[in-house]
């Protein structure tokens, strides 16, 4: 079955990095999108990057444009969000989801609600 486990999460201060992983098993992954989100206490839950494994496209959400990124390691199945210029209100539980979306499909989907597998979360802390 469908099964995602992240890692990577942890402390670190303002203006640090942080490299998530994404591992992803029980699917084919070139009919996929494979997106992260975060949810901070008190807040809905939100889209920060998400990549299409069939066509490599990418999105990114405002808050994060140019710090973060999306990247893959086919040989390993794995999803990265590489994380630099941490902010205190990037603190969250990070979660990856996976979408099936068709190959050669261009569309990403990016909210919540489009993505039916998700895994278990990991934190990710930003203070000083």
């Amino acid at each position: 079955q469908v099964q995602l486990v992240e890692s990577g999460g942890g402390w670190v201060q303002p203006g640090g990095s942080l490299r998530l992983s994404c591992a992803a098993s029980g699917f084919t992954l070139d009919y996929y999108a494979i997106g992260w989100f975060r949810q901070a206490p008190g807040k809905e839950r939100e889209g920060v990057s998400c990549i299409s494994l069939s066509t490599g496209r990418t999105y990114y959400a405002d808050s994060v444009k140019g710090r973060f990124t999306i990247s893959r390691d086919d040989a390993k199945n794995t999803v990265y969000l590489q994380m630099n210029s941490l902010k205190p209100e990037d603190t969250a539980v990070y979660y990856c989801a996976t979408a099936p979306v068709g190959f050669g499909n261009s569309w990403i989907p990016t909210g919540v609600h489009e993505y039916p597998y998700w895994g278990q979360g990991t934190q990710v802390t930003v203070s000083s």
